[in-house]
Parts: structure tokens; C-alpha cells; sequence
């Protein structure tokens, strides 16, 4: 399995800016997407963002649209999530994590094979 390595997030003032990052070991296939999850106190794992590796196809969760951009590093096996205009409501531990065999656009948890370790992001009003 693709291993995923995700250095740590931030604390910002809401209306700022943080980029996560998500570094990928091996190899990844056609057919693998890598996606963002966040995962708020007493609240379920949810879907953030989506992109396929080779494509460069993206989804994103409608809460984010417009406001969050993921994107990838093919030399640095390198995932990304940009986050701009923050809302206290984004604060959570954020997920990377990959899947394989991606057919259409996987937003459940359970669709993903390998998972970073998370970190933290904390929006403040």
C-alpha cells in the first residue's frame, strides 16, 4: 500500500489561509485518487476533496466548493489542500487519504485504503 505522510496544520483567524500537504510513498496507479477528510469533536469522518492522480479530475464537498482547492505534485508525490476564507465551521483534524480503484467520485470513508495520520486545523472567530 501507498504509505501517506501529512505534516501538521494551523491555527488561524477566520477569513485566513492554510495549505495542507500530503507526501505519498510508491507508486501510484491510474486508477488511485487522493482525498481530504475532516473529522470535527463528536462528529463523523466526512468528505472534503477528491482528486484523481492521473487526471487531475476534482470533487469537493459543497460546503468547501469555492473556497478549497485540492491538487497534486506529480515529482513530489505530493497532494494538496489549499484553504482559503476559513470558517471557524472548518475547524477539525484533517484527513489524506487514498484510494484505489476509483470508479466516479468516492465521498464515503469506508471507499478509502490508506490514511495519514491527521492534523489539526483550528479556525478562531
Amino acid at each position: 500500500q501507498v504509505q501517506l505522510v501529512e505534516p501538521g496544520g494551523g491555527s488561524v483567524q477566520a477569513g485566513g489561509s492554510l495549505r495542507l500537504s500530503c507526501a505519498a510513498s510508491g507508486r501510484i496507479f491510474s486508477n488511485y485518487g487522493l482525498g481530504w477528510f475532516r473529522q470535527a469533536p463528536g462528529k463523523e469522518r466526512e468528505f472534503v476533496a477528491l482528486i484523481r492522480w492521473i487526471s487531475r479530475t476534482t470533487n469537493y464537498a459543497d460546503s468547501v466548493k469555492g473556497r478549497f482547492t485540492i491538487s497534486r505534485d506529480d515529482a513530489k508525490n505530493t497532494v494538496y489542500l489549499q484553504m482559503n476564507s476559513l470558517k471557524p465551521e472548518d475547524t477539525a483534524v484533517y484527513y489524506c487519504a487514498l484510494a484505489r480503484g476509483v470508479i466516479g467520485a468516492p465521498v464515503r470513508a469506508a471507499a478509502y485504503d490508506n490514511w495519514g495520520q491527521g492534523t489539526q486545523v483550528t479556525v478562531s472567530s
